[in-house]
């Protein structure tokens, strides 16, 4: 049996890294898939597993937790969910997120939920933003006080207490702009899987105590600056990615809302309208003037052109005959057409195409997978190498403070500033690419012309 659940609490992509190997560990959970936006995570289970127990797990993986009872909780995908179903299943099960539409029955998404799952994740992603800006605002203070920037720039801005200010804005750039990757550490390290969110926090903690230290008394030089520049960065990093996943599920919406609601089927000489669902192969529809074709079929009478812009990628309108196929989503010119119905439910071009999309989605490229074991090891090389230097340097009869200030010196270097905006941007760029290889694919199978494709993504 497969469910879907709704998960809140996510953040970035390794928050659903760590959703998805919690889930995994549970005994009788076969696999599971979690994305990121719509947060919530497919499971294909043995037997059915409590929901108390999935929090549990949930919890000790993070700050995460299903969805509240009675805000689409889940779905079922064996009869009462949205996969495999019609586009106007699908339609209803995604309506949620534009918060529009209720999918009643069990486990249905309605518009409760959609808006909490899309608004959570507009609210982090306005969290992120708002935290580089201030960052990067107080950045440019740090820059101009920090010694070493002066020295490079051939200038000097002393004044009395000038060290504490730096201090002092440091602080708050450490405190405020690095504290999603602080709590991120601490999650991993309760999870017993250090990664990208311990590295950094590791590379700021390092940079920040000891500079406080330099501060007050300890002889050597700050890292103020290293610490502000290193989390501008990285905020910027997970701002990129966040927004890019947010996209990515328009993308979907999109696809769903092209499908009417109701058709008009022919009985005889009458015309009745009917929902979606209740179309069956072999039935004849009208299609009116400037309405969008409600099923995929085939022209049995009448003339008219066809915008299929958004489904084949194709400029034009197209004209379509007597014995022509249309495509379901597709919007009617000026002309009335009579079409015999071929392809309902979850054999329809455009609900294939939803599906693919959704499972685009769920899959992780193998970049993010490269991405995410270096940030593992290079967490452990940092620390090795950086503890190394110190006994080295002592070993060398060095005093403390000069080992200790290398130390710091190849802690902070080791945390890599291009891994933390490589791994959204290959979010960015990879994610589009899949959705859109798999539409493009879908359309070369349905229109027998490969190289047409969804041009909107």
């Amino acid at each position: 049996m497969t469910h879907t659940y709704q998960i809140t609490g996510m953040t970035c992509s390794h928050c659903a890294e760590k959703v998805k190997k919690a889930l995994e560990q549970v005994d009788g959970i076969q696999s599971a898939k979690v994305t990121l936006d719509p947060p919530e995570a497919t499971l294909t289970m043995h037997h059915h597993i409590p929901e108390e127990t999935l929090n549990e797990v949930l919890a000790k993986a993070g700050d995460y937790r299903l969805a509240i009872q009675g805000h689409g909780a889940h779905a079922d995908e064996d009869g009462h969910g949205s996969h495999g179903k019609a586009p106007e299943a699908h339609k209803s099960a995604h309506q949620g997120h534009s918060g529009h539409g209720n999918h009643a029955g069990h486990g249905g998404h309605n518009s409760a939920h959609g808006e909490m799952g899309h608004d959570h994740h507009r609210m982090m992603i306005a969290d992120f933003k708002k935290r580089f800006w201030v960052v990067l605002v107080l950045t440019l203070p740090i820059l101009a006080l920090s010694p070493m920037i002066q020295d490079w720039l051939g200038i000097e801005w002393q004044f009395a207490g000038d060290k504490y200010l730096l201090f002092a804005l440091s602080s708050i750039v450490y405190f405020y702009g690095g504290w999603p990757f602080l709590k991120g550490f601490f999650d991993e390290i309760k999870e017993g899987s250090p990664g990208m969110m311990t590295l950094i926090a590791m590379a700021i903690s390092v940079a920040y105590f000891y500079s406080a230290a330099t501060t007050f008394g300890l002889p050597g030089e700050s890292f103020y600056w290293e610490l502000a520049t290193l989390i501008v960065i990285m905020l910027l990093g997970h701002w990129i990615e966040m927004k890019s996943v947010l996209g990515a599920s328009k993308a979907l919406e999109l696809l769903v809302s092209m499908m009417p609601s109701e058709a008009h089927k022919m009985e005889g000489d009458k015309v009745v309208d009917v929902k979606l669902e209740n179309l069956l192969s072999g039935d004849i529809i009208l299609v009116k003037p400037g309405e969008k074709v409600p099923a995929d079929g085939i022209v049995v009478e009448g003339e008219s052109y066809l915008n299929e812009s958004m489904l084949t990628g194709e400029s034009k309108p197209v004209k379509k005959g007597v014995h022509e196929q249309v495509i379901g989503g597709s919007i009617n010119g000026n002309g009335s057409l009579k079409v015999k119905v071929e392809h309902t439910g979850e054999d329809s071009y455009l609900n294939k195409v939803i599906t693919m999309v959704q499972e685009a989605q769920k899959t992780k490229s193998k970049m993010q997978n490269l991405s995410d074991r270096a940030a593992k090891w290079l967490t452990y090389i940092a620390l090795s190498i950086g503890f190394g230097t110190l006994a080295l340097w002592l070993a060398l009869g060095k005093d403390f403070v000069f080992a200790l200030e290398r130390m710091v010196t190849v802690m902070v270097i080791s945390c890599p500033h291009a891994l933390g905006l490589a791994v959204p941007l290959v979010v960015v760029y990879q994610l589009p690419f899949r959705l859109k290889m798999a539409c493009s694919s879908e359309t070369g199978r349905h229109l027998k012309k490969p190289g047409k494709s969804l041009l909107w993504f």
